[in-house]
């Protein structure tokens, strides 16, 4: 007799906290997370000589991103504009008709009708017209980290900020591969030389849930709606 109500409670507390879970911030995803120098190695005390090993610095280079783990600031210039329109207009008639047979010289006719003659008549039209259009832009800079240096030399790079305003928090998020020789003196290298760029803009909390459409909303909005 009890076993029941404990059920429903159960199942109650579960969708409760399934609920309280998708409203929860969740953590950046590891792939964006920082990527870290490796550790230079332990050296033996200093023999009082210039060159210490695992200390050297370059005179005459510039001071930019080479190694994993270096910092590298990406200026943020995306600009798209598309629009695309189409019309199509398709029309068909068809007409026959099927004469009567002669059978002995002559038609054949019931109650003076002829019954073997007949037509056959179609017409079809059809109009169809759409019109797209979508513009995006961003800008700004954000300071990644050099993840990995590929075999021919260039920069595989990810990053991401988080910004807490108000009520909620915004991040931008970015990754892609990088030339070393689009590195600029300034350590700063604008966002349409990085190829195979992942750039994801968005936000969390009480203003990013109410510009958000209900599950069931979003499911009326779905094309596997038959409506």
């Amino acid at each position: 007799m009890i076993s029941r109500p404990i059920l429903k409670s159960s199942g109650l507390i579960g969708l409760m906290a399934a609920l309280s879970a998708c409203h929860t911030a969740h953590p950046p995803p590891a792939d964006f997370a920082s990527t870290l120098p490796d550790e230079i190695p332990v050296v033996s005390a200093g023999n009082g000589a210039i060159y210490q090993s695992g200390h050297d610095q370059a005179l005459f280079d510039n001071a930019v991103a080479r190694r994993v783990g270096d910092i590298l600031t990406i200026q943020l210039e995306e600009s798209t504009n598309a629009s695309k329109s189409a019309v199509t207009t398709t029309k068909k008639n068809t007409t026959t008709t099927l004469p009567g047979a002669n059978i002995l010289g002559g038609t054949l006719t019931i109650h003076g009708r002829n019954v073997l003659s007949g037509s056959l008549a179609d017409s079809s039209q059809f109009d169809g017209e759409g019109t797209s259009a979508q513009s995006n832009q961003l800008s700004g800079y954000i300071s990644v980290t050099v993840a990995r240096r590929l075999a021919n030399g260039n920069l595989l790079v990810r990053g991401q900020k988080w910004i807490t305003l108000n009520q909620g928090r915004e991040y931008v998020r970015i990754q892609g591969i990088v030339r070393p020789v689009d590195i600029g003196p300034d350590n700063v290298v604008p966002s349409y030389n990085v190829a195979d760029a992942t750039i994801s803009y968005g936000g969390q909390g009480t203003l990013a849930d109410s510009n958000t459409k209900s599950w069931l909303a979003r499911f009326f909005d779905s094309p596997y709606m038959p409506f």
